[in-house]
């Protein structure tokens, strides 16, 4: 008995400790804040229905192409079985991808809901069943005509991290002006993901897997961590090998990397390679 209370007290003691010590949605607006203004950028808030989205641009950008960052899924739960009030991330990767590239325009957009929860058009499902749900893959999509406006760009190349990736390739699908698709550990096929997993099927959602005809002309580079346990480097093979041999779509296995480590430290070198990479193969299709 005296065990059991001490365990269960125990228990509450940890719960209460990482409760007191997770940063609030505006503690992790306001760091966000910060490291983009370490490098001049600024945050901006896009009218793109049915949601506003967060976006961080330099202050002043203008280029022919443009590089849009897309987060990953964000602070999307409390536990295994419990959503979380707000999808803000507690470590914006792909907000940290956008600041390390080193050459070019780029911006970063979150995910709906995240950094604004408060929002009338925000329930839980974006962050769960629905996150890339049609409504979604709009939103964003507004979003990037914005932004390719703002900068002058007449060409995008999107990169998503994690299930940025899969909304990277969903808006790759309907636009005609994606010059290339970069993944960061990203959740391809969202249907094999959940299998893997054993998850319940996302079913308010879109699966980049079924749009393989609009993709397979489309210039990709799915970069994967070989100790990345949450999105494991099989799914991004399995993904790639579907495509017809001629696709230009190519998965680049980094060893020691997992889901979170070490893609920004490493992003300057790894960006300068993939665009070599992407020069290279324009070169070869002439």
């Amino acid at each position: 008995m005296t065990r059991t209370v001490r365990l269960a007290g125990m228990a509450l003691l940890t719960l209460l400790v990482g409760c007191a010590t997770r940063p609030t949605p505006e503690d992790r607006a306001h760091s966000a804040d910060r490291l983009a203004a370490k490098r001049d950028w600024a945050a901006q808030t896009l009218e793109a229905k049915p949601f506003q989205l967060r976006a961080y641009l330099p202050k002043a950008a203008a280029d022919d192409t443009l590089v849009i960052y897309l987060e990953g899924d964000g602070f999307a739960w409390l536990t295994s079985t419990r959503p979380s009030a707000d999808p803000t991330p507690l470590t914006p990767v792909a907000l940290q991808l956008a600041l390390a590239q080193p050459s070019g325009a780029a911006a970063y957009l979150a995910r709906p809901c995240q950094f604004i929860a408060t929002q009338p058009a925000c329930s839980r499902d974006y962050w769960t069943d629905a996150r890339f749900a049609p409504e979604v893959v709009s939103s964003l999509d507004q979003a990037a005509d914005q932004l390719k406006t703002r900068v002058g760009a007449q060409q995008l190349i999107l990169v998503g991290y994690s299930g940025g990736g899969a909304l990277a390739l969903l808006l790759a699908a309907r636009r005609d002006d994606v010059a290339r698709v970069v993944t960061v550990a990203g959740n391809l096929d969202p249907q094999a993901w959940t299998t893997h997993h054993r998850l319940q099927p996302l079913k308010r959602s879109l699966n980049p897997a079924d749009q393989r005809l609009a993709l397979a002309g489309k210039r990709q580079q799915h970069l994967v961590g070989g100790r990345d346990r949450i999105v494991p480097a099989v799914l991004a093979s399995a993904f790639n090998d579907a495509y017809p041999p001629d696709t230009p779509s190519r998965v680049y296995l980094l060893p020691e990397h997992d889901h979170a480590c070490c893609w920004a430290r490493d992003w300057p070198s790894l960006w300068l390679k993939l665009q070599q990479d992407a020069q290279a193969s324009m070169r070869d299709q002439r």
